[in-house]
């Protein structure tokens, strides 16, 4: 899989509108608050033109994309975490997620209620950021109140622990995001199995009538400001025309972009972002029998990501053969690439590129 993406917003900002269109999941999507109540969940295949490209070079029985999933919730409203509207009793499906895709309303219609009377980006931007860290300070409270005891007690642990507790909830309180207190790789690290909402990367979708693209009017240069104080991402897409695309043929949907103006679909765009925000690449396996396409952190070395096909690969890991996709496309084979002498064994310490095409050699 790719990464997981928990998506929130304000009801009606065009959350389900947009799960629907990226994963033609069917979600339901309305013109009232709180329609979405259980949480729904799409994973999509990632398109990725490389692995089209390696399928037809080597007609594999089977190809594999990697994945991405979606989770909506329903929506937010100031005072969820009083109960205002369906509360924030979903908040709990996306606490696994490595990222948050903020939906947000930057289109003006009559005819689609906002809950808040009118459209406004940055004051949903900040309902929506104090819901979660209210949310994220109840996580941490009931974690303090069994720290603190382990702390007087002598714990080492517990007392390493609780200056970091002790700092984010002073923050919380205030109702400033984890991601923004600028903790230390250690201090994160601390924080990491309380999951909290605040401290995952988020992505800024803005949600733009179909007249705004492609790059979204004045309302999107708003958001873009306010995430440039936090060196958020911002992705603009309608969720209007992201629906008219997900109901057409793969070779319709290239004239339609054309058409629009547009270099790349929505789905396109946030993926790209995405990995861009969580430091992602991809690397392919190829074969007779498949070809597949694998996410890995960059900087990953070989034996990390042969351990994401199996941790066996990793465990008895020997070496790769590496080639990269630039030359095996420009050559057209894997042997033409190995007479060219550019296919690479390497060791332990190989540091794996975005687009190596592998080979992975382990002991059982």
């Amino acid at each position: 899989m790719g990464f997981r993406c928990g998506i929130v917003g304000l009801p009606n900002v065009g959350k389900s509108t947009v799960f629907n269109a990226l994963t033609k999941a069917g979600a339901a999507a309305s013109n009232y608050p709180f329609c979405t109540i259980d949480p729904n969940v799409g994973i999509v295949a990632v398109p990725d033109e490389r692995l089209d490209r390696l399928t037809e070079l080597y007609a594999p029985d089977k190809k594999t994309p990697t994945t991405l999933q979606f989770v909506d919730i329903a929506g937010l409203v100031k005072g969820a975490s009083e109960g205002q509207g369906l509360g924030n009793q979903f908040l709990g499906h996306i606490k696994e997620v490595e990222a948050i895709l903020h939906v947000v309303r930057c289109f003006e219609d009559e005819n689609i209620i906002h809950v808040a009377g009118s459209v406004d980006p940055v004051r949903d931007m900040e309902v929506i950021d104090t819901e979660l860290c209210l949310k994220d300070l109840d996580t941490l409270e009931k974690r303090i109140q069994r720290t603190e005891k382990l702390a007087r007690s002598g714990d080492k642990q517990a007392k390493e622990q609780m200056p970091v507790y002790q700092k984010v909830k002073e923050g919380l309180e205030k109702a400033v995001c984890v991601r923004k207190l600028g903790l230390s790789d250690k201090e994160k690290e601390i924080l990491f199995d309380l999951q909290l909402l605040t401290l995952k990367p988020v992505l800024y979708c803005c949600n733009v009538a179909e007249k705004d693209l492609p790059e979204g009017g004045p309302l999107v240069a708003i958001v873009r400001s306010a995430a440039a104080k936090e060196s958020a991402r911002v992705a603009v897409i309608s969720g209007q025309v992201e629906a008219e695309l997900s109901e057409l043929a793969d070779e319709e949907k290239a004239a339609f972009l054309k058409e629009m103006g547009l270099k790349e679909s929505g789905l396109g765009q946030l993926i790209r972002v995405g990995y861009e925000l969580l430091g992602l690449i991809t690397y392919f396996t190829a074969g007779k029998q498949e070809v597949r396409a694998w996410t890995v952190p960059a900087g990953s070395k070989a034996p990390q990501a042969a351990g994401v096909i199996h941790t066996d690969f990793e465990r008895g890991f020997i070496r790769a053969e590496v080639m990269k996709y630039a030359d095996l496309v420009h050559l057209g084979s894997e042997k033409a690439v190995k007479e060219a002498g550019l296919l690479r064994v390497e060791g332990k310490e190989y540091t794996v590129c975005d687009g190596d095409v592998m080979y992975f050699r382990f002991n059982v």
